[in-house]
C-alpha cells in the first residue's frame, strides 16, 4: 500500500474532498491531507481563487512544503487544481518521491527549477475542453507526458474542472468513477514497487 500526501483545491477541505481521500483510505492507502486554508471553506471556486491570490501563492506553496516535513520522503504526491502547485513541487524538489497524481492541473517542470525527478511515475487527470486548463495547464501536461518516462495524462470529454468532487456542481460521476479506478490502480503498483499499470476500459 501506499502513503499519499493530498493537497486540496482553491475551495478548500470540502467535503467531496474528504471523501475522495477516504476512498483511498477504504483500499487500504495512507493518505495525509495538508489543510492550506486553516479550516477555510469556499462556496465557490472565485472565492477561493481570490483568497489563494490573498494569501499569496508562494506562501501556500511554503505551507505545503512545511506540511510534510515530518513525513518520510517515500510518498506519493497529489493535488486538485491548487493543490497541484505543492504536489507537483514537492515531487519535482524533494528527494524520494514515489510517484505523483496531479488533478485539473500542471505546471511545466521549469516553474520550480528541477527536472522531473528520474523513475517517479505521474499521472495527470484533466477534463479536454476545461476553460482553466485550456489557459496553460493542458499544454504542460502533454510536455510532462511527453518528456516524463511512463508518464500518463488521462483526457475526460466535458468542460467541468473540479469533476472528482462529489460535493461541488461540476462533480461528474461517470469520469469521477474512472478517475478514481485509475488512481487505485497507479497507487497499488506504487505501493507494490511494480512500474506496469493494468489497461482500463475506456483508457485512451
Amino acid at each position: 500500500m501506499a502513503a499519499v500526501v493530498l493537497f486540496h483545491h482553491a475551495q478548500g477541505q470540502t467535503a467531496g474532498f474528504f471523501a475522495f481521500a477516504d476512498k483511498l483510505r477504504a483500499a487500504g492507502h495512507t493518505i495525509h491531507a495538508p489543510d492550506l486554508y486553516d479550516g477555510r471553506t469556499f462556496p465557490t471556486l472565485d472565492e477561493g481563487v481570490a483568497h489563494a491570490k490573498q494569501v499569496g501563492f508562494d506562501t501556500l506553496g511554503e505551507r505545503g512544503g512545511r506540511a510534510v516535513e515530518g513525513l518520510p520522503n517515500e510518498v506519493v504526491y497529489a493535488g486538485f487544481s491548487l493543490g497541484v502547485m505543492p504536489a507537483q513541487m514537492l515531487a519535482q524538489t524533494r528527494p524520494g518521491a514515489k510517484g505523483a497524481l496531479l488533478f485539473h492541473a500542471a505546471f511545466p517542470t521549469s516553474e520550480f527549477g528541477a527536472a522531473w525527478p528520474r523513475g517517479v511515475p505521474l499521472q495527470i487527470h484533466m477534463m479536454d475542453a476545461d476553460e482553466w486548463v485550456l489557459e496553460g495547464d493542458l499544454d504542460a501536461a502533454r510536455e510532462l507526458e511527453k518528456t516524463v518516462e511512463g508518464a500518463e495524462l488521462f483526457l475526460y470529454p466535458g468542460d467541468r474542472h473540479l469533476f472528482a468532487d462529489s460535493s461541488l456542481p461540476d462533480y461528474d460521476d461517470s469520469a469521477a468513477a474512472l478517475l478514481t479506478q485509475r488512481v487505485l490502480a497507479f497507487l497499488k503498483d506504487v505501493g507494490s514497487q511494480g512500474l506496469k499499470r493494468p489497461v482500463l476500459a475506456g483508457d485512451r
